[in-house]
Formats: C-alpha cells, structure tokens, sequence
C-alpha cells in the first residue's frame, strides 16, 4: 500500500508539473490577456428578456464574423469565438452575463479599440429592447433575474454542486447564494510568467490585495452595503471555499516553483466528466482523490440526478477548478482574478494596472516590503484585504499615508508602462483620483445611494463609454 500511494504521489506531482510548470519555462512575450464579464439590466427593472439576449447574440456573431460557436441543449450560442483575432464573446453560467475575452496582445490599445468597437455594438442593440450593459461586479437586479443556469452539461452541474453545501453542516460559514455565479462579474488579466519568477508573482501580488480592494471593489453587499467587495465572500464562504487553499489569497511564502507545486497539490477536486456526462461529488483533496479505487458522485439525467461510481484517471487533473486571487494556469501564465468589473470607461485600468506592476515586479516587491503604514500593525494581507472591503475604514490605518501608498504604487505601475513605449500609462489616470481620495466605485455608489442617487443613475453611469 505505501509502495502504491508513493506511486500515485509520483505521478500527481509530474502531472501538476507538466501542466502548470513546464509552461512557464520560456522566455516571456510581453502579452496581455483581457476577460471582461458585464452585468445585463433590463432597465425595466423587470428580469432579463434571455430571447432578447439570444437575438443580440445571433445579430454580433454575425456581424462581427464570429466562428465555433456552442450551443445550449436548446440550441442557443453561448459561446462564439473569432478565427481573425481569437476573440470570444460568451455568457458566463447565465445568460444574465456577458463575457467578452480577448487574446493575448503586445498593445493594451488594441484591446481597447476591439473592446470599444464590441460594446458600441452591443449596447445599440441592447437599447433597442430596453436593456443595457454596466460596468458592476454585481448584477443590480440579480433579486429580479432568472436564477437559471444556461443548459449544459457543465454549467447545471455546477450550479447543482453550489447548491449542495447544506449537506456539509457548519464545515465553514457558508452564505446561502449559491447561485452567485449567476450575478457575480469579474475583470480579470492573464500575463506570461517564466518559472523564475513565479514565487516573487504570487508573494507580492497576494502583499498588494488589500490595497487593490481599496482600487477596485465594486461590488457592494448586504443590507446596508456593508461590503464593498462582496465577490471575495462569494467565493470563500461557498463550497468551493470548503478547501481553503482553492480560494481567495496565499497565507503562506512560496520560495520556489516547488513550493507552488505543492500547494496546487493541496487542493481539491470536485467534477469531472465521463462519457459526455459532468459528475460532481465531495470535494476531495488531490492526493486523496487519486489514491482512491473509486469515488461515488452524482450526474443528471432526465429524471433527476443518479449515483455514479468510478474511477480515478490522472488525465482528470484537466478538471481542477482553483479560484485563487493570483492563479497559475496551463498556459503557462498567472491569471489575476480578484478585481471586479469596473465602470465601463475604467475597465482598461485593470490591464494596465497589473501589466505595469508585472514589468517592474522588483521595484513593487521592495516598496511593499518597506512598507509600515499597512503593515506591520498585527495583520497578515488575508484580514487586512477583508478589513479593507468593508465599508468603515480602519481606524488603525492613516488615510493620508495609505493614499501616498497607493500613489507609490500607482507611479511603479506607469514606471513599467512607459517601458513599453506603447502610451498605456494613460490607462492608470482614473486610479490616481482613487488613490488620492480612496474612494472605489463601490464606496462611491453605496455614499451616492445614501445620498438619493437612484440606482438607475449609477447602472447608467458605469454604463458610460
């Protein structure tokens, strides 16, 4: 049996290293990749019309020449892809959510001038029926919409598997919004990493998180808006929080790819497919999943869903979801998933925000650890990003020497832009004023709601090209 399980760890670890490792051991190409996820309001305030969204989707696939579509099992595009430039327009879990996905370029321009000419599109159409695109983390209206997820295989799956948390008791403090992915949007950046640089990536992004709440959060939760980032409690109080190492930040010091290895091998995997079907079942940790002769799961069928059992295959490492704030894909890049949708005049900010940083990476690591305005004060960056996602700002922090921090940063930022020669520091200049009085679009909504601002005036203001 230990000759076995040695075995098996063998094969895992040249398994996670051949598909996250081995990728990153090239010389780097100075390249961004841009996904975009965007609420859909039915300015009505009634739910969104998906056979108006089904029609949008039919009219840009065809102007804009898109290609390799997928279909629901209603026959619908939910996904379309662009041979001419590897573009994507699709819906993430619903059709409450737009997604558009942009390869990787040399030129955050670029991105921006595809994204302007997609949007323009889209929002005219969109006009016509009464409905818009926001630039919300938030759906506004996700009380009102259809909480369906669209009909694959994949996507009931999942919502299924969400929905499966009461099963788990208290194991940690889930919400009750399973459903989440339904409404929750992200902005979220995929930069080429060579393995080298892999340990300093993942420390001093996770070091920064607090600050980019104080950025970025825009996605106000509760009652009375208590949270401005509601996406991070999405995530880790949900089951894919049940294994903390799937989710939200690094609490630990990576010193090599080894280390990152290791971690990615702590987590757990809840779904795979077999014979065209999804299976979801416990979530299992790595090592224990592929000792196992065999896991019991569950799949839909027409009459509901039935029992399976089967057994582990390596090749099943394809299927681990992790939701990591900074997180290392087979593409051999570190994906940055923490920020939310922006206002939609504000969305390149993010792009350029971490490509800068990425290209002046040492320069970053040593401000951050110089720090003492944010840190050393008892907190680790984990409880500081949560105390900073709230609405109250920490008595503990100075205002004014956390604003000269961010504005440190931000200066690192257009430092490793204007390398590129390319213009893209233009891209920070919404960020200074947020820096400069740290206020995030979701401080400046909820104070703005407070104040008698209706909400229609800020979907259509975040809205605004």
């Amino acid at each position: 049996m230990e000759t076995k399980t040695k075995k098996t760890n063998e094969t895992l670890d040249e398994a996670i290293y051949e598909k996250y490792i081995k990728p990153t051991q090239r010389v780097c190409k100075p390249c961004v990749g841009s996904e975009f996820e965007l609420p859909i309001v039915n300015l009505s305030g009634q739910a969104v019309d998906f056979d108006a969204v089904h029609r949008l989707t039919d009219e840009f696939v065809r102007h804009f020449s898109f290609d390799l579509a997928s279909r629901d099992e209603e026959g619908q595009i939910y996904a379309a892809q662009s041979m001419l430039n590897g573009d994507t327009l699709s819906y993430d879990c619903s059709y409450n959510t737009l997604e558009l996905s942009f390869a990787a370029e040399s030129d955050i321009h670029r991105i921006d001038s595809r994204f302007r000419q997609y949007y323009t599109f889209l929002q005219e159409h969109l006009a016509e029926c009464g409905h818009t695109l926001t630039g919300m983390g938030v759906n506004p209206h996700y009380a009102v919409n259809r909480s369906e997820p669209i009909h694959s295989g994949r996507y009931r799956m999942l919502l299924h598997h969400l929905q499966s948390y009461g099963k788990y008791g208290d194991a940690i403090p889930f919400h009750h919004n399973p459903n989440f992915g339904l409404f929750s949007c992200a902005a979220q950046v995929q930069l080429d990493v060579e393995e080298q640089e892999i340990p300093e990536v993942f420390n001093t992004f996770n070091k920064l998180e607090p600050l980019k709440s104080i950025l970025f959060a825009n996605s106000l939760w509760g009652k009375d808006h208590e949270l401005l980032c509601g996406r991070d409690r999405f995530w880790k109080n949900s089951l894919h929080g049940l294994n903390r190492h799937n989710v939200d930040m690094y609490n630990v010091t990576f010193s090599s790819s080894a280390d990152v290895l290791s971690y990615i091998k702590s987590m757990s995997i809840y779904c795979v497919e077999r014979d065209g079907k999804y299976i979801n079942f416990t979530p299992t940790h790595l090592e224990d999943y592929f000792s196992a002769g065999s896991i019991e799961g569950e799949y839909f069928s027409q009459d509901g869903y039935r029992s399976i059992r089967f057994a582990p295959d390596i090749e099943d490492l394809h299927y681990l979801r992790s939701f990591k704030f900074e997180d290392l894909t087979y593409r051999g890049t570190v994906e940055f998933r923490s920020v939310c949708t922006q206002p939609v005049r504000d969305l390149m900010t993010v792009a350029a925000f971490h490509t800068g940083l990425k290209e002046r990476l040492p320069a970053l690591t040593d401000r951050l650890n110089a720090d003492t305005s944010l840190y050393h004060k008892g907190y680790n960056a984990s409880e500081l990003r949560e105390l900073l996602n709230r609405r109250a700002f920490p008595s503990f922090l100075d205002r004014k020497e956390i604003s000269g921090l961010l504005t440190d940063v931000l200066d690192i930022a257009a430092e490793g832009l204007r390398g590129r020669n390319l213009g893209e520091e233009s891209y920070l200049s919404p960020l200074y004023e947020r820096a400069k009085t740290l206020v995030s679009p979701a401080r400046r909504m909820a104070e703005g709601l407070e104040n008698g601002i209706s909400l229609d005036a800020f979907i259509k203001d975040y809205a605004a090209l």
